[in-house]
């Protein structure tokens, strides 16, 4: 079956597959409502009314306002934007260190791999969130930091994926015959290898997204993440736990919009997972 086929085949099965094309669903919601703000409000997001300091879901305010009369609505939007950003570039910086890492300890074997599986057992030691806590307790949070402490902190699973899928294909015939025709070994990681790695990995990336929305929610939620002024969905939270007995509206949209993403990406993977399965080709 060629790659074309492989596509249209996994498509297929993808699509018929209710709660995977329902993931696709809301992350594509997600994703459209991130991009196009301006379709679903007017408002500006960091615009301060101290006469319309927490006002109830209304007619010119659909989400409520927050603490500082700010539209709830223009500043999840706003804060889509920013969580699924930091998700997808962290995610990106994962698996372009997990991909690197595996492909070397499965190509190469022996000594290689065992220094650097020894160095994802140490990474796999530590606790994940702590560990972030602590790196961006020392440089200070930011944006662009909390995307690269995600991404270098969460490589671990993809490396080890991809150096079981390495030391599986470079025992095929079609690597075998590459290497009899003098292909080196960039050509044949990169050209042989790596294609045939990639949909585990999308399966991952797909997953990883989910879980790097979380710990920037968190991390946000805590005061140690993307700062305010600039909006994201954990740091609107925040303001809601501060107003909880009186401003229900503060918790309640933000931490929908962090579970329904979550829950979207979560199924858009399983459902990836299940359609690439080879086991289930007799489906």
């Amino acid at each position: 079956m060629n790659g074309h086929s492989m596509l249209r085949e996994t498509l297929r099965r993808l699509s018929r597959n209710p709660l995977a094309v329902a993931g696709a669903a809301v992350v594509l919601f997600f994703c459209v409502l991130a991009l196009f703000p301006w379709l679903v409000s007017s408002h500006d997001p960091n615009r301060i009314d101290i006469l319309k300091i927490l006002e109830p879901p209304s007619g010119a305010h659909p989400l409520g306002t927050d603490d500082l009369g700010r539209d709830v609505l223009a500043r999840m939007l706003h804060g889509a934007r920013i969580s699924l950003s930091v998700g997808f570039v962290a995610e990106s910086i994962a698996i372009g260190i997990g991909l690197v890492i595996g492909l070397l300890a499965g190509y190469y074997g022996g000594k290689v791999d065992s220094l650097l599986m020894r160095f994802v057992d140490i990474m796999l030691c530590f606790p994940t969130f702590f560990l972030i806590l602590a790196v961006i307790a020392f440089i200070g949070p930011s944006i662009w930091n909390i995307m690269f402490i995600i991404g270098v902190t969460g490589w671990m699973g993809v490396a080890r994926l991809v150096r079981a899928e390495t030391l599986s294909l470079k025992e095929r015939d079609f690597v075998a015959a590459a290497r009899a025709q003098g292909a080196g070994t960039a050509r044949i990681l990169f050209r042989h290898i790596l294609p045939n790695t990639l949909a585990p990995i999308l399966v991952a990336a797909t997953l990883g997204v989910a879980g790097a929305i979380l710990v920037e929610s968190g991390l946000s939620f805590l005061g140690i993440g993307v700062q305010p002024p600039t909006p994201s969905w954990g740091n609107i939270l925040t303001a809601g736990k501060d107003n909880i007995e009186f401003a229900w509206w503060l918790s309640l949209f933000p931490g929908l919009a962090i579970f329904l993403t979550v829950l979207g990406y979560n199924l858009l993977g399983e459902g990836i997972r299940d359609a690439v399965d080879p086991r289930l080709k007799g489906r």
